[in-house]
């Protein structure tokens, strides 16, 4: 990944999982930048912290990178697809953590804090962040589809 740089957020449910979530993207030498919750609330709505990731990375969908964490990841995942130009994936093991970044170019990844540990979580999102997107013809031509449609529902 060229850009060190990653954006994060969660709600209530995955407040613990993201602060560490956070060392753990550090200690990895990436820019974290936290888009909240700041503190644990359990009355917060998922969609306030998700649609502030979601927008940071809309600015540079190719280079800037995202980790969304809420109860499944499952409400996440459906908000932030709402931005132009963002490829949320659920992420829930070690394929679907590799398939959404080499076959779909994810720039967002979904975990659920209800359905993981840490160590899980850590493994997961290193596997994420290693994987490159593969390049091949068919996926591209899958992408630009997606966006040829994003680009006629927001104009």
């Amino acid at each position: 990944m060229k850009n060190r740089k990653i954006f994060i957020g969660a709600d209530h449910a995955g407040y613990n999982l993201k602060e560490e979530l956070k060392k753990y993207l550090s200690y990895l030498d990436f820019a974290v930048e936290d888009m909240g919750s700041y503190r644990f609330k359990a009355q917060d709505d998922y969609p306030d912290f998700m649609f502030r990731v979601a927008e940071a990375i809309s600015k540079n969908p190719k280079e800037y990178r995202g980790i969304v964490i809420g109860g499944s990841g499952q409400g996440e995942a459906m908000a932030t697809n709402k931005v132009k130009g963002i490829r949320t994936a659920v992420v829930y093991d070690q394929y679907s953590a590799k398939m959404s970044r080499e076959h779909n170019d994810a720039n967002i990844m979904a975990l659920g804090a209800k359905t993981m540990d840490f160590k899980k979580a850590k493994n997961l999102v290193k596997i994420w962040l290693q994987t490159p997107f593969s390049q091949e013809k068919r996926h591209q031509r899958r992408l630009r589809k997606i966006a040829k449609m994003e680009n006629k529902l927001f104009k």
